[in-house]
């Protein structure tokens, strides 16, 4: 279930499909936690807003989707066949398979288990925190400078939170000369303006020009 993209989901009951929806809602809470904690002990003397661009740095869909690879993980996703003509609706398929797997972990084997599973054979071998650190990754303005060099209109707008989800949660969305292309959420609003800016550049295939 981890690995099934929505666009070979069945329905199965009250318009709920099996896809790996859910378990990507479930696995991003899960990694977001084990990383602040990763972070909130790796560096003991650094303030929120540092502590908040390292996580978005770590589980940047950029990234996810390079750790995916590394791990084979694009070799087992089930998806569409025709989204391979669609480059810009892969986006982020591989990201999102990550924390579904982080989700459906954590439901068979608990917190514990998963935050072990997480350090030790994530992202201690594969992260390099010390690199990312001095890395720059400021999505928000490399999405509008591009979009200012072809001449579009860019904006972020905050929408309701899907039934069920904490009001305390900001919901972003970046849309670009009228279109959604990504939906940032965190419970801060700056942080979920760069998630979906994040977002919008992978739907944009900007990463790759």
């Amino acid at each position: 279930m981890a690995f099934r993209h929505k666009s070979v989901a069945v329905l199965i009951k009250d318009g709920v499909k099996n896809s790996n929806e859910r378990l990507e809602f479930l696995g991003d809470a899960v990694l977001g936690s084990v990383v602040a904690e990763l972070l909130f002990k790796l560096y003991p003397y650094k303030d929120e807003g540092f502590l908040t661009e390292m996580r978005s740095k770590i589980v940047s869909r950029a990234n996810l989707n390079q750790l995916s690879r590394k791990l084979g993980f694009n070799e087992m996703i089930e998806f569409d066949a025709r989204m391979i003509s669609y480059p810009n609706k892969q986006g982020s398929l591989l990201g999102d398979a990550f924390e579904a797997l982080v989700g459906a972990v954590y439901l068979d084997k608990g917190y514990t288990f998963t935050r072990e599973f997480l350090l030790s054979r994530i992202i201690k071998p594969h992260v390099d925190i010390q690199t990312l650190e001095v890395t720059e990754t400021n999505f928000k303005s490399r999405l509008i400078e591009w979009c200012q060099h072809n001449n579009k209109e860019i904006s972020f707008v905050q929408v309701d939170n899907p039934e069920g989800e904490s009001n305390k949660m900001f919901s972003v969305v970046a849309v670009v000369d009228g279109e959604e292309c990504g939906l940032g959420r965190d419970f801060n609003k700056k942080s979920a303006e760069k998630i979906a800016a994040e977002r919008a550049c992978e739907f944009l295939k900007i990463f790759e020009e």
